[in-house]
């Protein structure tokens, strides 16, 4: 039985650690094909390691496109990526707090309503939303890419309302009998509680605001307003030679934010899906 139980843990390992470099596979091919020259890339997919190191890639992809260089894209998608997070985690804590802890007139009501736009697609919004930000001569700004996630969304609503549902009411009527008005007992009680829960949201804020492609070809026209998502296609052109190795270069670096972000916040990832709380 111990034999069979070693072996049994053996193949799994393997089985497992198999399906893992498949998945990751993609990103290794992308990390080597970085350093092959432009017209090596496809035509060598299935070898792996390159003949020949060009770290030239970089250098060309850093420069950039028309005296733009990729610092301005970066900084750009840093811009637009931290003032998302933050009106996202604002607004959606805040909101998250009122649905679980306010009762208003068409609580249910509005809860429905913003339950349901998690169903709608994002395609049907595109074209109203685009009428509406033109009429405000907000194309080509950041601002139809920052100020609609200070609304909140409702993915992150929900989530931070089940890990306040589990955190118990005494501590609010505690709060309440010591002089706490709703936004200090907000403040100053319920954010510290839902640390975890926040910092999940802001995660997955972050990785989809940073990968955002179709919100930065909608709204941003002018080169110099370009974030990473956009640039990164400019590299490539159908009717003319596509640079592919400053491409994969500079998709490499636009993964470094994203993977160091990933290894310093994991834990919270777990803490706040779990939505555990304090149990009353």
């Amino acid at each position: 039985m111990k034999r069979k139980k070693i072996i049994g843990t053996i193949l799994f390992h393997v089985f497992v650690a198999g399906i893992g470099f498949i998945m990751v596979y993609p990103l290794i091919w992308m990390f080597f094909s970085s350093f092959k020259a432009s017209d090596r890339v496809l035509s060598t997919v299935g070898q792996l390691i390159p003949t020949e190191w060009h770290l030239s890639n970089y250098r060309n992809g850093w420069a950039g496109f028309g005296g733009t260089t990729f610092a301005t894209f970066f900084k750009n998608s840093f811009i637009v990526t931290f003032l998302s997070v933050l009106g996202n985690i604002i607004g959606s804590s805040m909101a998250a707090y009122g649905f679980s802890r306010i009762r208003f007139a068409g609580r249910r009501f509005w809860f429905l309503m913003m339950m349901i736009t998690m169903m709608v697609p994002s395609q049907v919004l595109m074209v109203p939303q685009y009428i509406i930000f033109h009429g405000l001569h907000w194309v080509d700004t950041f601002l139809p890419l920052v100020v609609p996630e200070w609304g909140g969304r409702a993915f992150f609503i929900f989530l931070i309302m089940q890990f306040i549902q589990g955190i118990p009411r005494e501590l609010d009527e505690a709060a309440e009998i010591d002089g706490c008005g709703k936004i200090r007992l907000f403040t100053n009680v319920m954010v510290p509680l839902i640390v975890p829960a926040i910092a999940t949201s802001a995660i997955f804020a972050f990785y989809w605001k940073w990968d955002d492609f179709m919100g930065s070809l909608l709204y941003l026209n002018a080169p110099k307003n370009y974030t990473v998502a956009i640039a990164l296609k400019l590299f490539t052109d159908p009717t003319a030679v596509s640079d592919y190795g400053a491409m994969f270069a500079m998709c490499v670096l636009s993964l470094v934010p994203v993977i160091v972000l990933f290894l310093l916040t994991q834990r919270y990832i777990v803490d706040g899906i779990a939505t555990s709380g304090l149990k009353g």
